[in-house]
């Protein structure tokens, strides 16, 4: 798997823009009902001022027409209500906090403030002393203006939430799928190399001081060791090794000898020891990777560079080459399974040695500087022990 389609991109963007507009449109739909109550409680207020107005207006009204007039005015349970004279005196109320009742004061401001808005409804009087009626939403109703918000941010929570999970499912399925297959190669590279190490015994023993034959078997403890990283995957390793010059110098003494002599190939590392718990095995096989990936990237000719320094409590192992670099995109995506800017490859070393640093070691490995054209820098992080002296 090189990269995603232009398919699975549009895919994305197309799931991303349906949930947008999922939370948007719920959100405008549950505006669009509060707006509608408040209207609705408005017009249930127009109803209720013109029934005083006509009590007011009728000095004898009939029995049924009293009844409608109370009827109407013991209807409204929700509605908060002030009715003030001229001037501002308290004539009736209704519907108000109950830490409020019977003090004409408070009553008297919060009419005020309610007048901030909706404005007041006038009732005019024949006798000139006119009444106002001051008026607010229901406390369903102001609590209800906050929930369009409050269900947009549930449903956008649901959505990531689930996001997150699919992302958690798929990325466990796809390390049990690289352990297995990690498992498997070490199993099959198993049975050949027993044969060949039986073969290198007879060798030995027709020519025992032959150079070809002590080359080969250190390959063959070379193919050894790789089956041992392969059989660990998946499984956790014990940190039991402490020395890290060792482990580094090793890797480099190896390596030095195995790619173009055109590659100018060095190691700085402190002349002191440095003691880090680690797994030889799995390290070695993380540096292996960054330095035959910078090999790659050089194509065989160039300046490589392993550095390995101290800074605040952390060792930090730096990989720098030449090469061709990256772009930003290629550096994003260089840890995923499955991704290779080769057109040979699994794209699996990167990803296995990420997880090899950040969930055996507890450290992280990042490439922290790359340009097109100018080479690639990686760092391995590893926090140094409490304890540990260097």
């Amino acid at each position: 798997m090189k990269k995603k389609s232009i398919f699975s991109r549009f895919n994305n963007w197309f799931i991303f823009s349906l949930m947008t507009l999922v939370v948007v449109s719920i959100v405008i739909a549950s505006t669009l009902v509060v707006n509608y109550l408040k209207k609705e409680e408005v017009k249930r207020v127009d109803i209720l001022v013109n029934a005083i107005k006509f009590q007011q207006e009728v000095t004898t009204p009939s029995l049924e027409v009293q009844e409608l007039l109370l009827t109407i005015y013991s209807s409204n349970t929700t509605i908060p209500l002030i009715i003030l004279d001229n001037n501002d005196q308290l004539i009736e109320y209704k519907n108000l906090p109950k830490e409020i009742n019977d003090k004409p004061n408070e009553i008297i401001a919060l009419a005020k403030r309610m007048e901030k808005k909706y404005p007041a409804i006038e009732i005019k009087i024949l006798h000139g002393n006119n009444q106002f009626v001051y008026y607010d939403n229901s406390r369903i109703l102001n609590n209800l203006q906050y929930f369009p918000f409050l269900l947009g941010l549930f449903v956008l929570s649901y959505f990531l939430f689930s996001f997150w999970f699919l992302r958690t499912i798929k990325k466990t399925d796809e390390g049990y799928l690289w352990a297995g297959l990690a498992k498997e190669t070490a199993h099959q590279i198993g049975t050949p190399l027993s044969s060949m190490i039986g073969w290198m015994e007879i060798m030995k023993l027709e020519n025992p001081e032959s150079e070809g034959v002590h080359e080969i078997e250190k390959d063959i403890e070379r193919l050894r060791t790789i089956s041992e990283r392969f059989s660990k995957i998946g499984s956790v390793p014990e940190l039991n090794d402490k020395n890290l010059n060792e482990t580094i110098q090793e890797n480099y003494d190896y390596l030095k000898t195995r790619i173009s002599k055109k590659i100018n190939f060095t190691l700085h590392q402190p002349t002191y020891t440095i003691l880090v718990p680690h797994n030889k095995i799995l390290m070695s096989w993380v540096i292996e990777n960054l330095v035959k990936n910078a090999v790659d990237a050089m194509k065989g000719q160039g300046n490589l560079l392993m550095t390995v320094f101290e800074r605040n409590k952390n060792i930090i192992v730096e990989v720098k080459d030449d090469g061709s670099g990256m772009t930003k995109q290629q550096a994003r995506n260089a840890f995923k399974p499955g991704y290779s800017t080769k057109k040979r490859g699994w794209g699996l070393g990167l990803s296995l040695a990420k997880r090899v640093i950040q969930e055996y070691h507890n450290g992280d490995i990042k490439i922290v500087q790359t340009e097109v054209g100018k080479g690639t820098t990686f760092r391995i992080t590893i926090r140094k022990t409490e304890g540990e002296q260097a």
